[in-house]
């Protein structure tokens, strides 16, 4: 009892204190600034005291959040979420349908894969707007779609190399998805239904949360850490995304922006550390959400891959066979009988064991 109620201490505490800390809300700058290229990159803006201090308090924020949740946290971390994880066999033909919307709209409106890429001047543009546009019909039939996510897993990242490494970065979260659905496609069953290899869930999700998590940082970085500029002209044109005016905070506005790109760097190391994923989906959730209210449709559209990777980490985060894959990460620490490191272990857990439907449940891992 006494364990049950240090846990439950631990975690209120860990909830009350996002809860209580305001959250900058914030978009994609490139979307709605007008010619966001002319704004240059100033690695110097990351090296202030104020912006290097978030940073590193940033990183600190991420470890500790990792170590609590392994060693003192219950899995899942919130019981009462229990029937979202009902969902389990529907995620993959639900995260499909996220990822292939979002591509038939980039596609539709000349963008490839995110809406700041546009392609019109690119000598092979409407070919690669054409695959797109058919990749995303694809995703969205819910046909086979394991050889499609194979197809955008390779072709986008050589398509993207055409616009720039800070591209291809920033559509991390895209091809996340295309290489989890190429780990756990739906199946041919009534609504895609499908009961994953623990072994092939763990990696996807991992790859799953590399994707999204990577594309965070890099836009935190890409559009306010290391380019404060255009994050000045962003605020400058929407004075609405200052949420510590609401509160009666004024804030220097360099400092709200390193403070917007340190939250946005936070969100994507918690999503890459896969530790509390149920806490970690519904606190990112409301800046994300709050900037509907001012962008519409565009952000909406734009951050459809995003919400459908919250939503696979809120639905296996909430179901006790698999919210402790959710957090796996490979061990290099652990050893082959021949000495070899090993990154990925096939084998089970400690306290594994086998449910009705074949899935391994691991335990924390320590």
């Amino acid at each position: 009892m006494g364990k049950m109620l240090r846990r439950g201490t631990v975690l209120l505490s860990v909830c009350g204190a996002l809860a209580a800390v305001p959250e900058p809300a914030f978009a994609h700058e490139k979307w709605f600034v007008p010619d966001p290229g002319s704004y240059p990159t100033d690695w110097a803006f990351v090296l202030r005291p104020v912006t290097l201090g978030l940073i590193l308090a940033v990183v600190a924020v991420t470890v500790v959040w990792r170590v609590v949740a392994v060693r003192y946290l219950p899995v899942p971390e919130l019981r009462f979420l229990a029937r979202v994880g009902d969902l389990v066999p529907y995620v993959p033909r639900l995260l499909a349908i996220h990822l292939g919307i979002s591509l038939l709209a980039a596609a539709v409106s000349g963008h490839f894969l995110t809406h700041d890429l546009d392609v019109s001047d690119v000598g092979f543009g409407p070919v690669m707007l054409l695959v797109e546009g058919a990749l995303g019909v694809w995703f969205i039939t819910g046909v086979r779609l394991q050889a499609a996510a194979i197809l955008l897993a390779l072709f986008g990242p050589v398509a993207l190399l055409v616009t720039g490494p800070v591209g291809l970065l920033s559509a991390m979260d895209l091809l996340g998805v295309a290489v989890f659905l190429a780990f756990v496609p739906p199946s041919d069953a009534a609504f895609g239904r499908v009961e994953p290899d623990a072994l092939a869930l763990r990696r996807g999700l991992l790859a799953l949360r590399i994707g999204a998590g990577g594309a965070l940082i890099t836009l935190a970085f890409a559009e306010k850490l290391a380019n404060p500029a255009l994050a000045r002209e962003t605020l400058r044109l929407f004075p609405q995304l200052d949420v510590f005016r609401l509160v009666g905070i004024d804030l220097p506005v360099d400092t709200f922006v390193a403070v917007a790109g340190a939250t946005e760097l936070l969100f994507g190391l918690l999503v890459i550390s896969g530790a509390l994923p149920q806490v970690a989906v519904l606190v990112a959730g409301i800046p994300f959400n709050a900037t509907l209210l001012l962008f519409g449709q565009t952000e909406l559209l734009g951050h459809l891959p995003v919400y459908g990777v919250f939503l696979t980490l809120i639905v296996y985060g909430s179901n006790r066979r698999t919210a402790g894959l959710v957090r796996w990460l490979p061990d290099p620490r652990r050893r082959t009988g021949r000495g070899t490191a090993r990154t990925d272990s096939d084998a089970p857990g400690p306290r594994a064991e086998s449910s009705a439907t074949g899935l391994a449940t691991h335990g924390p891992e320590r």
